[in-house]
């Protein structure tokens, strides 16, 4: 095998409606968005349609005072806020992609691989062109303001190897007053030239991306392993010690996202129980760890996690699309542990959470399971937020929270309203705007009080 190549394996919309960085920097005094409000008090059991932890509030008022939720109420708050009347509308709180890959836009879409040959045809060279800034900070903007317009507010983001990367992912998210986590990928072998790094240059970039940026108004720092075979035992003990270090930064990576990637692990680490005892050795598992994908573990690997408070994101989209296998969502809520959602563009096929979940009931009917609306939709607002440690910022709407939050049409097009105007129950109906509903039916989304996106 030579260092640039892996072993054979055996969509955004336009951000022409986002609103410019120049426009409205800070939130109105006080905002209120009237609206059919519907967030979470707490995790929703498996399977259970009919549950306690849903929060819905048909035509309610959400009063917002600089950019944070103070309350909610039936009645109207008067003149003393600026009103925006959405009656007969959805209004949800933002979503959070907790796994998703900003150079990899270039790429979505692409025909006929699975994971090891994709990442050398498509990723790999697209990756490559991130070492120029001026690429870099284009890319940035506008893979931020794709992201507003598909309803999420705050992400978990890969960049590339290079740190002018990372740098121009920060500058955005900040200019747009977001929830970002991220860092420049380490990456020291087995990957093709211009996307390999070292580990003492990485270890240096890491730290002072740290210093200026980690913690910062709404960024944190992810100390970014792309997936075990593409670090040496050096590196991945560098970015164990640099969680050590530090225990309030992030960690991402990948883990038996693909059979043949396991078993390249296998062959890589002989030493290791499992793919995912690579990093535990090492010190990469703790409760800021977002492992992407996690569909090859056993029941010792779950209970690993469940230990050490690390969340698996997972990716239904992109793992239909490659082809990579069928994630047994219950048995890890059933092991303790923490499962958030996320697109995983560009190997998921679109920046849409609707999609995205829609996909996960596919997955899971697969499975002989059914996953809820409730289940779903929790996992991509208050459930991201708690596993990332941040349910007291985002991701619902008790006072105190900023007011990420999205709009949202209950139906776009004559199926989707002949559908809305048969359902049933509160169930019913959500499931059916989680099942057709997408980015197209997005009124406008708020990133702390502020409308960052509005719909033509």
């Amino acid at each position: 095998m030579t260092s640039s190549s892996f072993p054979a394996s055996a969509s955004s919309s336009s951000a022409s409606s986002a609103l410019s960085r120049s426009a409205a920097s800070a939130a109105p005094a006080r905002l209120a968005l009237k609206g059919d409000l519907l967030d979470f008090t707490a995790a929703p059991a498996w399977a259970r349609v009919d549950d306690p932890a849903v929060r819905f509030r048909p035509g309610h008022w959400l009063l917002i005072e600089q950019g944070r939720i103070v309350g909610v109420q039936a009645d109207d708050p008067g003149e003393g806020w600026q009103r925006e009347d959405h009656s007969g509308r959805l209004i949800l709180p933002g979503f959070v992609d907790t796994h998703v890959h900003s150079p990899q836009l270039d790429v979505i879409a692409s025909y006929g691989t699975e994971l090891l040959d994709w990442l050398n045809t498509y990723t790999f060279p697209a990756e490559r062109r991130y070492q120029d800034p001026d690429v870099a900070q284009e890319g940035a903007a506008r893979f931020l303001d794709a992201l507003l317009a598909h309803g999420t507010t705050a992400a978990v983001v890969y960049p590339t190897v290079h740190k002018v990367s990372a740098e121009a992912l920060f500058e955005a998210a900040a200019a747009r007053g977001m929830r970002l986590i991220t860092g420049k990928i380490l990456m020291d072998r087995h990957a093709p030239d211009g996307l390999r790094d070292d580990v003492h240059q990485a270890e240096r970039d890491c730290l002072d991306l740290i210093a200026r940026h980690h913690r910062r108004e709404r960024l944190a720092y992810a100390v970014t392993v792309r997936f075990a075979p593409t670090s040496t035992p050096e590196q991945l003990a560098m970015a164990g010690a640099l969680c050590r270090a530090d225990p309030t930064l992030y960690m991402q990576t990948h883990v038996a996202e693909n059979r043949s990637e396991v078993d390249w692990v296998a062959r890589l680490f002989p030493e290791a129980r499992s793919y995912l005892d690579v990093y535990d050795r090492v010190g990469l598992l703790h409760p800021r760890a977002v492992l992407a994908h996690g569909i090859w573990l056993d029941e010792t690997d779950r209970a690993v996690l469940a230990r050490t408070g690390a969340q698996i994101a997972h990716c239904p989209s992109s793992n239909l699309f490659l082809g990579s296998g069928l994630f047994d969502w219950p048995a890890h809520l059933a092991a303790g542990v923490a499962v958030s959602v996320a697109s995983d563009v560009g190997g998921g096929t679109s920046l849409s959470t609707q999609r995205t979940l829609s996909d996960g009931y596919k997955v899971q009917a697969l499975k002989g399971q059914r996953m809820t609306a409730w289940c779903g939709l929790h996992a991509a607002t208050r459930g991201a937020a708690e596993a990332l440690d941040l349910s007291s910022e985002l991701g619902h709407f008790d006072p105190g929270t900023l007011a990420d939050v999205c709009i949202w049409d209950w139906a776009s097009g004559p199926v989707a309203q002949g559908r809305m105007d048969l359902a049933r129950d509160l169930h019913e109906r959500v499931f059916a705007w989680m099942t057709l509903s997408d980015e197209r039916n997005l009124v406008a989304s708020y990133v702390a009080g502020v409308a960052r996106f509005r719909r033509d």
